[in-house]
Formats: structure tokens, sequence, C-alpha cells
């Protein structure tokens, strides 16, 4: 594991259109997470069921799941700041029908269940198939190749700040004013001030048809070269099937709602720091990768970090003390941070433009699979194992994943220099 001083990792910020996408990133992503911190505060208040936290999860996986390919195709060939807009735009939709759901139109969910509110997380599903590849791939066309890794850096970290001020906002506002319309009000400016940055960017629109004159591929054709490229890649398949394997066991995020009220005895102000730690975590590993980046060994430290995310994920699952309990989720942020850094640099760095909207679509079937499946079977695993038995297997299921790849992916596990 070489680490290597650099002083050159804020020359990316000196562009003007890349701050305005971060901005517009961070404030967008801020007002989604501060959105499910409460819709999974309310369900929960609602149910009383871990079972209906999982179906979260599931709720938002398989739309996005459904529409993914086709997004990486509309990326590739549709003008992606103009998806972005209309994504953020019905991403403010979907937190003004959770706002009529909390105010006007709650007697649905007194009269019918939370079912109202699994539809509003659905749509929002639905959206993030088309936003997750248009705005990776619009993002790499605002810089130079030679700053890709540091922009992914800084990419995770905005990402991972939003995961800190969303939820820590979200529950200390909830906390307070015991009202989630306010909690909603706050995440409609936050997604309409993100759409307000990303109009001010140029578009970077371009004919991707061949300039011979060769019309470009139809969608059946596309989508499969797209997955032809990432299933051959071992460094990139493997990359992608160790995150998305690692989270699906060893995520506890969609449980901490559970953890806190049964195990921790806190309310939705401890829920949200619970839900912020591992962006905390997250965000210190940014700022040591930006001054530190990582030289060389970069398949075995990636290895590595997966490993000691799992073992933070065992010692927060058997914590009764919320402190340690907040020490060992920032643990899992701050390791799965050097994950995301190295899966997003991979990414950018062997993928052709042209085909980055396919390959982060297939990038989002996974990640969506970790997060939001990763949910729901940690809903399932806790129904029938019990709370603390389920995340302790899914922390020990993260280990064996890991062990795994090092023996089945030698390209990803020798994998020297990320540049």
């Amino acid at each position: 594991m070489t680490f290597e001083r650099d002083s050159s990792g804020y020359e990316v910020l000196k562009i003007r259109d890349y701050r305005n996408y971060i901005a517009a990133k961070t404030l967008s992503n801020f007002g989604v997470t501060m959105m499910a911190t409460i819709v999974g505060w309310q369900i929960y208040a609602y149910t009383h069921d871990v079972l209906s936290l999982g179906l979260i999860g599931l709720a938002e996986f398989v739309p996005a799941f459904i529409v993914s390919l086709a997004g990486g195709y509309v990326a590739d060939n549709f003008d992606r700041k103009k998806i972005m807009l209309t994504c953020f735009f019905l991403l403010g939709i979907s937190a003004i029908m959770l706002l009529l759901l909390s105010t006007k139109l709650e007697f649905l969910i007194k009269t019918y269940g939370v079912v109202f509110i699994y539809c509003v997380v659905g749509f929002t599903g639905l959206i993030r198939g088309f936003l997750s590849p248009s705005s990776s791939a619009f993002g790499s066309q605002l810089i130079p190749k030679e700053l890709l890794a540091k922009a992914t850096t800084w990419s995770t970290m905005s990402w991972h700040i939003a995961n800190i001020g969303g939820p820590a906002v979200g529950g200390i506002v909830y906390a307070l004013t015991q009202q989630a319309s306010i909690c909603y009000v706050l995440v409609i400016i936050l997604l309409f001030t993100g759409l307000y940055f990303t109009k001010t960017i140029p578009s970077r629109h371009i004919n991707l048809d061949k300039e011979n004159g060769e019309k470009r591929e139809n969608f059946s054709s596309a989508i499969q070269s797209g997955l032809k490229f990432v299933f051959k890649n071992q460094i990139i398949f493997g990359a992608l099937s160790l995150d998305m394997l690692a989270v699906l066991f060893g995520g506890a995020v969609a449980m901490l709602p559970a953890f806190a009220k049964d195990i921790l005895n806190t309310g939705p102000e401890g829920l949200g720091l619970m839900r912020a730690a591992p962006a905390i975590g997250a965000v210190l590993m940014a700022w040591i990768l930006t001054h530190f980046p990582i030289k060389q060994n970069a398949g075995k430290v990636l290895l590595f970090a997966v490993a000691a995310f799992g073992v933070c994920t065992i010692f927060f699952a058997v914590s009764t003390n919320f402190w340690f309990s907040l020490l060992m989720l920032a643990g899992t942020g701050f390791f799965d941070n050097i994950s995301m850094v190295v899966r997003g640099t991979t990414l950018q760095l062997y993928t052709p433009n042209e085909m980055r909207g396919r390959v982060t679509a297939v990038n989002s079937l996974f990640v969506g699979s970790s997060n939001e499946l990763g949910g729901f079977e940690s809903g399932v695993a806790a129904r029938f194992m019990g709370l603390v038995p389920s995340v302790i297997f899914g922390g020990i299921m993260t280990l064996i994943v890991v062990s795994a790849t090092w023996f089945t992916a030698p390209e990803l596990r020798d994998l020297n220099e990320m540049k």
C-alpha cells in the first residue's frame, strides 16, 4: 500500500463548469439523502416492522433496475445536461408528492397504509435509472483525462458530504419540529437549487454518429456492446462485483432506524447522526486521498479496504454503545470510500466517452443491487434471523466475498497504478 503526497489535488476545482457540476451534485444528493432519512423514519413509525424498511430499498431498486440500461443508452445518444435537468425537476416533484402525503393527503396513509410512500420511492428509483448514467458521463466531459482520478475523489467526497448533511439536518429538523413537511420543503429547495447550478453549465452534447456516415448502433446492439465491454474487462467487472456483493451483504444502512430505536434507544436526531457517520468517515478518507492518492498496489488496497468494511460492520452489529456504533459506522464509510474511488477511476479511465453512459448504467445496476436490493436483503434477514445476527452474518459474508475475489480476479488484485 503506497501513498505519495500530491499537491495538485485542487486543480480540478479551478475549472468553473466542474465546480458548478459538483455544487449541483452535492445539493441534489443532500436533498435526496434527507428525503431518504425522513421516509425511513416515517415508515418505521407507521409500521414498526424491520421488513418494511427493507421494502423501501426494493421499491427503489426494481424501477431503477428495469430502466438502467435504457438510461445508459439515452445518456450516450442524447444531451446529458437536458437529461439531468429533467431528472432534477422530477425529483423535486417527488418531494412535493411526499410533502402532500405528510399534510393534506395524510389520510391516504392512515387509510391504506404506506403503499403511497412506496410508490413515490419507486418513482425516484425510475428517475435515478436515467440520472445516474447521464450525470456521471456528463461530469467526465468537463475535465481533461489526466484529472479524472482527482475528479473522482472530489465527486465521491461531495457525495459523502451530502450524506453527512442530508441525514443529519433531516433528523435534527424532524426531531425539533416533529413535522416531516418542513423537511420536505427543504428537500424541494435543495433539488431546485441543484437544477439551477446545472443550467449554468454549457451543454457538452456531441454527435455520436461515426464520421464516415455509418449510423449509430440501435438500442439492442448498443446495450449488448456495453454489457460485453464490462463483462470482458476483468478489472472493471471485478471491481463492480466486489462492491455489489460486499455491500449487498454487509450494508447495515437500511436497518439503522431499527438499531436507533430498539438497540441504541435514540430518536430521529440520533438516526440522523447514524446515517451521517459513514459519510463522515468517507469524507475523511477522501481528504486523505486528495493529498495522498493511491499510486501503487491499487487492487490490493481495494481488497483490504473492503475487508475492513466488513470488520467494521460486524463490530457495529454487536455494539450497544451509541458512540462506539457511530465510530464503526464511520469506519464503514472510511474504507468504502477507497472502493468508490478505485471503482470510479477505473470506470472513467478504461471506458471511451461514447460508451460511458452504458457502462455507467451497468455500474448503476451493480450499485443499485448492493444498496437498494441490499436493503431488502437486510430486511428479510433481520425478520428471520433477528436484527443483530443478520448484520453479523452480512459482515462475515463480506469477508468471504473479498477472499473469493482475491483468488478469482487476479487482474484486479494485481492492479497497480491509477493514472
